[in-house]
């Protein structure tokens, strides 16, 4: 008998347990370590922070689906992994012995990393629910005397989607309220261009953003470094090309949303052979440690080089298709070491990304999502707002069914055979 413990239960953790117990043998133990009792789809935490949904509309208890699957689940936060003795210790100094584990963590939100950032300083975040109700307190109070507003992601961060779509869903509630001539709008990102995402860009993801922005009077600073942020002022530096300053910003707001950098939590923070000086998990191609071989891991908390040299740091976004991918790849892998085989399955690491924009949106797919790529596709309108909607329902579904079966593939497949068949009819 094995027992497989996965720490963390957001969109990379709860799909592997169902995968994992799937695969597991009759008398293996699957238990999964959460610092909450609850799931919660974090892509539309956005939506939260307009008000467009609630919390409850959002998130799960994970107790009950997972006992029905016969999955232990601990709802505590862990304190520090024990590599050297196959243990996770809890808040309350319990130790949980595994004979595998697979962090699947998250990550950290670095807010200390840059002054006056963050729900604790004078902005705004949709990283976590809770963060997104607050906003959703504080956009109540801007909409009743509206005026400027910054939105983005400060140098270091790694996931640009949420701040693209944050800046959209606010245009599209300002302009519902009919109070969008009121409010400037500026988008800040230490991408070195519009579209860029972290990924390099994604077919004409450039191009297409840039388009969007002006059509919605978005103003924009990219390759911008945010120093300070302070009650109505944050501090930016642009630079250059060549990583050299430019010129320095003081942009006055009354709103702001800006995203964080991420490392990782402090349970592995600092563990040598485990994580990189970001505290981010190393792995192999099999998403194994190279250091400690019945440790694995998936999502955001795994460590991804940038994918190309930019003159301010930008990160590796982990998509939730990617995330798919490394989970069916470390659940087989995990089920071949115990069969006494060596691991054999590699994640795909391939993106989809949908945009939600409000009343529109964009998808993106990127095969795989480090280039060079096979497939370089995007494609927007009014249905990749409804299918953001469609992915949101059918993910909550998954989680309260247990069901282990991949999604994101075929829905990739999907949206692109529609708009093959699509640009067939209308000769494009």
């Amino acid at each position: 008998m094995a027992h497989i413990v996965i720490l963390g239960a957001g969109i990379g953790g709860m799909p592997l347990a169902y995968e994992m117990k799937a695969l597991a043998r009759p008398n293996d133990q699957v238990t999964v370590i959460s610092d909450s009792p609850v799931f919660h789809f974090v892509p539309s935490n956005p939506w939260v922070a307009v008000d467009w949904r609630k919390r409850k509309d959002i998130e799960i208890d994970i107790t009950a689906p997972l006992s029905r699957k016969g999955i232990g689940a601990i709802t505590q936060a862990a304190k520090r992994v024990h590599v050297e003795d196959n243990q996770v210790e809890l808040l309350d100094g319990t130790r949980v012995d595994y004979d595998f584990l697979v962090i699947a963590t998250g990550p950290k939100l670095a807010f200390d990393e840059v002054e006056g950032l963050g729900p604790d300083g004078y902005s705004q975040s949709v990283c976590h629910v809770s963060h997104a109700e607050q906003a959703k307190i504080n956009w109540d109070k801007f909409v009743a005397d509206p005026g400027p507003v910054v939105v983005g992601a400060v140098q270091g961060a790694s996931c640009f989607g949420p701040a693209y779509e944050f800046a959209m869903i606010m245009d599209t509630d300002l302009r519902k309220r009919k109070i969008r001539d009121r409010v400037p709008m500026t988008y800040v990102t230490p991408e070195p261009y519009i579209g860029h995402l972290g990924l390099g860009g994604v077919g004409d993801s450039k191009g297409m953003l840039e388009s969007v922005m002006r059509d919605r009077h978005i103003k924009w600073i990219c390759n911008a470094k945010t120093t300070k942020i302070e009650d109505g002022k944050m501090y930016v530096t642009e630079y250059n090309d060549d990583g050299e300053p430019k010129k320095d910003h003081v942009l006055p707001f009354k709103h702001s949303m800006m995203l964080p950098a991420f490392k990782g939590v402090d349970a592995v923070y600092g563990i040598e052979g485990l994580t990189n000086p970001r505290g981010f998990i190393i792995i192999d191609e099999y998403q194994r440690n190279p250091a400690y071989k019945n440790v694995f891991s998936v999502g955001v908390c795994v460590a991804i080089p940038p994918v190309e040299a930019t003159p301010l740091p930008v990160g590796t976004p982990k998509t939730g298709y990617m995330i798919e991918s490394m989970v069916t790849a470390t659940a087989h892998n995990i089920r071949e070491l115990m069969d006494g085989q060596e691991p054999s399955h590699k994640a795909t690491w391939n993106t989809l990304c949908l945009a939600d924009f409000g009343d529109t949106g964009a998808a993106f797919v990127a095969l795989p999502q480090i280039p060079p790529r096979n497939v370089s596709w995007f494609g927007e309108g009014k249905w990749v707002h409804f299918a953001k909607i469609g992915f949101e329902k059918y993910f909550l579904r998954k989680m309260v069914k247990g069901t282990s079966e991949p999604f994101y593939e075929k829905a990739v497949m999907n949206m692109m055979g529609i708009t093959k068949l699509k640009n067939k009819i209308t000769g494009k």
